[in-house]
């Protein structure tokens, strides 16, 4: 994956956490080809870490400390002492960081020199034009750290997200289960803030605590994240977030890269109360049909008379085979009390 072969296989001892609720461990760390694991002291694995989703927190201070992709609170911290695995990882994040696509790079830099000159052109002309194209030059990564700059921004709002170890595993599977393999860590669950849900840029689904303990059935929560996709499908998150920031905003994404964290509160703020978008009852029963759920426990989730829901009541895919298990009753009571008392 790499061609850094000297780094095919290296050991050393760090001290790893899975959450900040969590003490510090030491671990056995060993880099390979394309992973990072942490190991206890009887070569039991206890994270798999895939190097194209590793990041460094502290640039290059020492001691170093990575984590991995939307999960910040999951930490590795490499000592002074360790300069040899600390080199061959920061080596194996360039060279995969080289390799990897960035179809926006070049426009961003072309933007960046463009900027000015347009910039006072598409305060006159054409700023609709100009958010559309800051939205088409974004690449997948920049909205992912985009996404995660927000999330931290809603918590100002909402309260941290709800975690709890025995809610951790279930949680990945409910994501994994309505969104896919590659899914785990997009959903998030929050104290307060969003009547049900809402959606950030990279993928990242927000629920109320309430859509996972007001309801006994794991198909209401599993129907609140698969129509929250189909939202987010419809009207995309970067394009809305810009949009409401405004054309200074724009340019600044443009120019640098990131936008002012003043734009990500005020959008946070508008996040948590604005009306949820309305998608359509045939896009809405394809994507249950396909996802193997009924609709007619998110439906009467959404109004208990079910009058206003009528077509996912009456049309649901699944109401004779019922849906494919979406979690175990032991997981789903474990996810229930995600947000403790």
């Amino acid at each position: 994956m790499t061609a850094l072969k000297q780094f095919d296989r290296l050991e050393a001892t760090g001290l790893w956490r899975r959450s900040p609720d969590e003490q510090r461990r030491e671990v056995i760390v060993s880099l390979g080809d394309a992973t990072l694991t942490m190991s206890d002291i009887n070569g039991t694995a206890l994270a798999h870490w895939s190097l194209g989703a590793v990041n460094r927190a502290n640039g290059t201070a020492v001691p170093a400390i990575y984590f991995p992709d939307n999960d910040p609170g999951e930490t590795l911290e490499l000592g002074a002492d360790e300069t040899e695995m600390i080199n061959g990882i920061d080596r194996l994040l360039r060279a995969i960081e080289r390799r990897r696509p960035h179809p926006g790079k070049l426009r961003f830099v072309l933007s960046g020199m463009a900027a000015l000159a347009l910039g006072v052109a598409a305060v006159v002309w054409f700023p609709d034009a100009l958010q559309r194209y800051t939205v088409s030059v974004v690449p997948p990564l920049k909205r992912a750290e985009i996404g995660g700059a927000l999330l931290q921004s809603v918590q100002r709002v909402t309260g941290p997200p709800c975690m709890t170890e025995e809610a951790r595993r279930p949680l990945r599977r409910l994501a994994m289960r309505v969104l896919g393999e590659g899914a785990a860590g997009r959903v998030v669950i929050v104290p307060d803030g969003p009547q049900t849900s809402a959606h950030l840029p990279g993928g990242l689904i927000l629920l109320n605590r309430s859509v996972v303990e007001d309801h006994e059935d794991p198909d209401v929560a599993a129907g609140h994240i698969l129509v929250e996709a189909q939202r987010a499908a419809v009207t995309d998150p970067l394009a809305d977030l810009i949009a409401h920031a405004g054309l200074m905003a724009s340019l600044r994404l443009l120019t640098t890269g990131n936008l002012p964290d003043s734009a990500l509160s005020d959008y946070a703020e508008h996040l948590v109360t604005a009306s949820p978008v309305a998608v359509g009852d045939e896009t809405l029963l394809a994507a249950f049909a396909a996802a193997e759920l009924r609709s007619s426990p998110y439906a009467y989730a959404q109004d208990i008379t079910g009058e206003t829901m009528l077509p996912l009541i009456e049309a649901d895919p699944r109401a004779e085979e019922g849906s494919r298990p979406v979690l175990s009753d032991a997981d789903w009571v474990r996810l229930q009390g995600i947000c403790g008392a």
